[in-house]
């Protein structure tokens, strides 16, 4: 990145790969958002720029890198590739973390536990300029992409085709509604529609709080 291509990100404003931080804040806030990223596109996080765009700069750049590093190494887990750089705008320094998209996903906020506990732990993605908890099946889906767990070959049951049918009439469907459709308790819809996706039958999709929807390829 060149000084002109910084400009340019912090022009643009906060999206899905973008985030602005004035200051370095709690490391737990900043290891949700570096997860968020790890875990979906890669993003970079500026530091010393406003919300709005401002550029105000941070009281110390040797200190907010030796702040990454600690919640880098302290609170993600999976540990996490980054690069940080730096530069001087206005006279103010600025503090530039880029994280790419992980092949190890998922990561989640450190908890010490041996493997990733799908009730409890924490795990986020990125949405939008938001970095959200992500679903179950969200979880479920990184996990066999990593292991590249995908499905080449699927038979079509009498729940795969309700799917079908439903969705050749309504832009999308939530794994609440095919419990209703199917009769089907909600870990088996889940494990349904998330067999879909790795077949390559469905999209899956994330709101803005997290929840998931999908839709026909």
């Amino acid at each position: 990145m060149n000084r002109k291509q910084l400009i340019k990100l912090i022009e643009t404003g906060e999206n899905s790969s973008i985030e602005f931080k004035q200051k370095f804040s709690e490391p737990e806030k900043i290891a949700k958002e570096i997860i968020a990223f790890a875990n979906t596109k890669g993003g970079t996080i500026l530091f010393g720029i406003a919300d709005n765009g401002k550029i105000k700069g941070v009281e110390s750049e040797k200190g907010t890198v030796e702040l990454i590093t600690e919640t880098l190494k302290h609170y993600c887990e999976p540990l996490i590739n980054y690069e940080v750089k730096y530069f001087e705008l206005n006279n103010c320094e600025i503090v530039i973390l880029q994280i790419p998209e992980s092949i190890n996903k998922p990561h989640r906020i450190q908890d010490y536990k041996n493997k990733l506990e799908l009730n409890s732990a924490s795990v986020f993605v990125r949405v939008n300029d938001k970095s959200v908890p992500a679903s179950k099946e969200m979880i479920k889906l990184m996990q066999t992409s990593t292991n590249e767990l995908k499905l080449e070959k699927y038979s079509i049951g009498k729940n795969e085709k309700i799917v079908f049918e439903y969705l050749n009439e309504k832009e999308f469907l939530t794994v609440n509604k095919l419990t209703q459709l199917a009769n089907l308790s909600t870990r088996r819809a889940s494990r349904t529609l998330i067999n879909l996706v790795r077949a390559n039958l469905l999209y899956v999709h994330t709101k803005d709080n997290g929840e998931n929807y999908f839709t026909a390829v």
